[in-house]
């Protein structure tokens, strides 16, 4: 690694992405109700929820940026014709030694949540098998790809809630809203190289717009907390609307590309709206300081 330099490596692990991936466990712990119990732990001293919360954080670092470099590893072929600029095509950095960090990363991303409980670890190794199952087969599926990789996504979600194994016996169909949400991402991006997929992008909207009736309807049935999640729906809302607005009309790549960039990013918002239904809004506003991070990111690594 040390011949070609770090930097091509990370591009491969897609930082901004990865922090993502962490608002998924932290909305996790917020649905767990760990939040609930945060000062409880520090003022007695037992310091689990933060031993916790790095470890299923540092899991999902290594299960994402394991995973998604594991998919330019199985298309370095196809890349060196459409997109011969990403690092392995370009020779910036070794298939083999991008092969070997990826396996390294997601072996990690297992045993870090296997310092929570075997419940956790179970679903880390799950979440593995599904991402480098959707690098090497899933995405070539028209109808299975993108729930594929949505499963991966629910599985982050639901890594976050094995926190209290408990809850997650009850609450884990709310895996759902991180499922449709990034099969809608999923299906748009296979414009970003051809475009003309106005079908799709116009499904995906629609899937996009039952996600806000999901979360709206998930904070109502918590009672008062509902009105906390409005805020955070709105500037979903801005956030992923206008950009595909914009690739519907001119059907062109380049926008479907920035669409699918808003999306991904907009997965923090996705999670601080879910955080701030079941902890109120202090924490959705935690979870979503996570997004100034993963947009300054995305402005130095590629998203998609």
């Amino acid at each position: 690694m040390a011949r070609q330099g770090i930097f091509p490596y990370l591009q491969l692990t897609r930082p901004a992405n990865v922090v993502t991936a962490i608002a998924d466990i932290w909305a996790g712990f917020a649905i767990a109700g760990a939040w609930d119990y945060m000062a409880t732990d520090y003022v007695y001293g037992e310091g689990d929820f933060w031993l916790n919360l790095l470890c299923l954080s540092l899991s999902t670092i290594g299960l994402y940026a394991g995973g998604v470099a594991f998919n330019d590893v199985a298309d370095a072929e196809l890349d060196a014709i459409e997109r011969p600029e990403r690092p392995i095509p370009s020779g910036r950095a070794s298939k083999s030694t991008a092969t070997i960090m990826s396996l390294t990363l997601l072996v990690l991303g297992v045993i870090a949540a296997a310092q929570v409980n075997w419940l956790a670890a179970g679903l880390a190794l799950a979440v593995a098998v599904l991402a480098v199952g959707y690098d090497y087969w899933g995405k070539h599926q028209r109808i299975l790809g993108p729930i594929n990789m949505g499963l991966c996504r629910s599985g982050n979600l639901l890594l976050g809630i094995s926190v209290a194994p408990e809850v997650l016996e009850k609450l884990w169909p709310i895996a759902v809203i991180p499922l449709i949400y990034v099969a809608a991402i999923t299906m748009i991006s296979r414009g970003e190289v051809h475009g003309k997929n106005r079908k799709a992008l116009y499904f995906g909207g629609a899937m996009y717009g039952s996600i806000f009736v999901f979360i709206f309807a998930m904070a109502y049935i918590q009672g008062p907390r509902y009105l906390h999640v409005l805020p955070f729906l709105a500037l979903l809302a801005y956030m992923i609307f206008p950009p595909l607005a914009k690739a519907i009309r001119t059907q062109e790549p380049k926008f479907i590309g920035k669409s699918v960039k808003a999306a991904v990013i907009s997965l923090i918002i996705v999670n601080a709206s879910i955080a701030a239904a079941f902890s109120g809004w202090p924490v959705g506003i935690i979870v979503l300081l996570l997004l100034p991070i993963s947009l300054w990111l995305g402005k130095k690594f590629a998203v998609t």
